[in-house]
């Protein structure tokens, strides 16, 4: 085996359409990778460690033992990379590949160099990077985007318990994807049935679909972080709650939801803009109104503003994600009326990000 070292780029994410309903069954969500990214990096080593570099922990020693990945510190930020790896080395060895003693460094550009969080899918673009990266050095072809994303999903869910994986895929197959989620409570009794990772990676996902697409050169993507960071478990608690509290309200959500989302990729498929701009104000509406129903703020005042003047300048804007502050997002028609936009968010203190598409997943550098 080569003693080089190699090092894998995988992309964050943003959420465009479709948000809440997509951890139900059959439910389409928009979502696609940026050119902000985590690192892994793994080198030949005499022993095994892990370098967690955006928390600042270095050097870190690990054994896989009794099928975990143990990792020697207190600090239980290391457990979502230590399950990913864990996820990997178990399906490495039940093709007979033991790898040989690896560091593993960890780096993430997907916030600020301030601290400031953006809502960039930073956990999900972790485990991708490190079940990539020890793809790529061990396993003896080269890995597809739907291996790559089994696995994340697998250990991602393993760790968080829940999510629709959406993160996952956009650092998994990057660009702009349409999307379903695989449902995290199938893939945990899945995981639980099979005694194998490689046969629930090689098992069908019955819920799970995803299929690259594009947006048309003549629109253009605006994004703008409002600050104030939302918790994305809060949120979506509190509108998962509105199930059990009033079914109807929650039905006729999922009903909105997917005739925005429809609507949006019905855009996208005839390089309609204004089908497009239909379905993002659709889906803002419905989004809104089951943040109001549920209770939760998911469009802020500062959100509410970005979208307004979205509208103001001849587009269409939305909360990206969760809401409750964090990104948002707006569909102008031309290059001269988002440059207008993005000059009137920061007169209105919306902070207009340098992020664009990422048409790619996992790559090796």
């Amino acid at each position: 085996m080569p003693d080089s070292s190699l090092t894998v780029q995988v992309p964050g994410k943003l959420m465009v359409a479709g948000e809440f309903a997509v951890l139900e069954k059959y439910q389409k969500l928009v979502v696609m990778a940026v050119n902000r990214f985590v690192y892994a990096t793994i080198r030949d080593s005499r022993v095994n460690r892990l370098t967690l570099e955006s928390f600042d922990l270095h050097d870190m020693v690990w054994a896989y033992e009794s099928n975990n990945v143990h990792v020697k510190t207190d600090d239980a930020r290391v457990r979502f990379v230590a399950e990913a790896m864990t996820t990997v080395y178990t399906y490495l060895q039940e093709h007979d590949i033991t790898p040989d003693p690896f560091h593993l460094v960890i780096r993430s550009e997907l916030d600020d160099a301030s601290g400031k969080k953006y809502g960039l899918g930073s956990s999900a673009a972790v485990v991708t990077s490190v079940v990539a990266a020890m793809l790529e050095r061990f396993w003896p072809e080269k890995s597809s985007d739907t291996l790559i994303f089994k696995l994340a999903a697998i250990s991602h869910v393993k760790t968080q318990g829940s999510g629709s994986g959406a993160d996952v895929a956009a650092s998994s197959y990057g660009g702009w994807l349409e999307y379903a989620s695989f449902q995290a409570d199938w893939l945990w009794d899945a995981y639980q049935q099979f005694t194998r990772i490689t046969e629930l990676v090689n098992a069908d996902w019955p819920y799970f679909f995803v299929q690259p697409v594009t947006l048309p050169d003549t629109i253009h993507l605006c994004i703008g972080w409002t600050g104030s960071p939302a918790s994305t478990t809060k949120l979506v608690d509190k509108i998962s709650a509105l199930n059990a509290t009033d079914p109807a309200l929650y039905q006729q959500f999922l009903t909105d939801s997917a005739a925005a989302v429809h609507t949006f990729l019905e855009g996208i498929r005839y390089a309609d803009g204004s089908l497009i701009f239909d379905g993002t104000r659709q889906n803002r509406r419905a989004l809104a109104k089951v943040g109001q129903d549920a209770g939760v703020d998911v469009e802020t005042p500062l959100l509410t503003t970005l979208c307004d003047l979205a509208e103001a300048h001849g587009g269409a804007g939305k909360s990206s994600g969760a809401g409750g502050g964090d990104c948002g997002i707006a569909f102008m028609p031309s290059k001269e009326q988002a440059d207008q936009l993005m000059k009137a968010w920061q007169e209105a203190g919306i902070q207009p990000l340098a992020i664009e598409p990422n048409a790619a997943g996992a790559t090796i550098l």
